[in-house]
């Protein structure tokens, strides 16, 4: 749904000394039902549900930029630990003209240059269930800036991040690259940086997918190289990804991933066998997990699966 013709003239003016034409703001959702199971967990089966709503408005101003407003009302992040103004989530301010870029000011939910691409190639297969220990990523999070160069070369981006420093801890920075000037093909390389009292990291991530007739092949390395550091330890992340669409409504993949973790004699890999089919605005879906090293615990005590079924609605 639209509401049409709301005045962003005074959010435009908080910002920059000059009017701005009425602007319009919209909101778009979506929301989910699942099932799912999870081997050797106390809960079982059991029911999920996922909703959210997603408010955007923008407006340009007199000298040609268009400044953008935007925010998330997610029933999942309910939490008022240290904000204030929970369940609103992910919200920025974003800056951009044809000369200058984008610049995109987050108040919470921002991310890096590089832990904006740092999703597996598969998924994030650690995040379901797994046990995995959660990976490395550079700073980012509230009160961010990620800043896109404008184009100077065609099919090349250029993004730059940077993160303040929170109690007794440096500013953090990031940089990225994507190239997607061969049809079918996406390239994407992007390194930053964490810095606290006594440990310091820094975190390279490189990825690639080619699109060739029904088939798409995915593939993803984050290395984090951590120093001066007594509890976190160096880790890499690999990850595969092959996906064949069988009808424009129907698709199929095969996923893996592995995190290798320095001092650790178990790596924790996981694999996913997905289903999906797609009609009007609902996306029905299937999927198996398997995982072993849950926790670098190796044999039968680090194995878990998990299967998954979801109905998930976009308005």
């Amino acid at each position: 749904m639209n509401i049409k013709r709301v005045g962003l003239t005074a959010l435009a003016a908080s910002l920059v000394s000059v009017s701005a034409y009425a602007g319009e703001m919209s909101v778009s959702g979506g929301a989910s039902i699942g099932l799912k199971n999870t081997s050797k967990s106390a809960t079982g089966k059991s029911w999920t549900m996922g909703n959210q709503l997603d408010f955007s408005g923008s407006g340009e101003l007199d000298n040609g930029m268009t400044v953008s407003l935007a925010f998330t009302l997610d029933q999942a992040d309910d939490s008022t630990t240290g904000i204030t103004n929970a369940p609103f989530d992910s919200h920025s301010v974003t800056v951009s003209s044809d000369a200058m870029g984008t610049l995109k000011f987050s108040g919470e939910g921002g991310s890096s240059a590089q832990s904006s691409i740092d999703t597996t190639a598969a998924g994030d297969l650690w995040d379901n269930g797994s046990g995995f220990t959660s990976p490395l990523s550079a700073e980012a999070g509230n009160n961010s800036i990620f800043y896109t160069l404008p184009s100077f070369v065609d099919d090349v981006s250029v993004n730059v991040s940077y993160s303040p420093g929170g109690a007794g801890g440096a500013s953090a920075t990031s940089f990225g690259v994507g190239y997607t000037g061969v049809d079918g093909l996406t390239l994407d390389y992007a390194v930053g940086d964490t810095e606290t009292v006594g440990a310091m990291a820094e975190h390279t991530t490189m990825k690639g997918s080619y699109a060739i007739s029904s088939f798409t092949l995915s593939y993803s390395n984050t290395d984090s190289d951590v120093e001066a550091s007594s509890t976190t330890k160096d880790e890499e992340i690999t990850s595969y990804n092959i996906a064949y669409t069988v009808t424009d409504d129907l698709s199929i993949a095969y996923g893996t991933e592995t995190i290798d973790t320095e001092g650790q004699n178990t790596d924790e890999d996981g694999e996913k066998y997905n289903v999906s089919y797609t009609t009007g605005g609902v996306t029905l879906s299937a999927t198996q997990y398997n995982f072993e090293g849950s926790g670098n615990t190796a044999g039968v005590a680090g194995e878990k699966e998990r299967w998954a079924l979801s109905a998930t609605f976009a308005f």
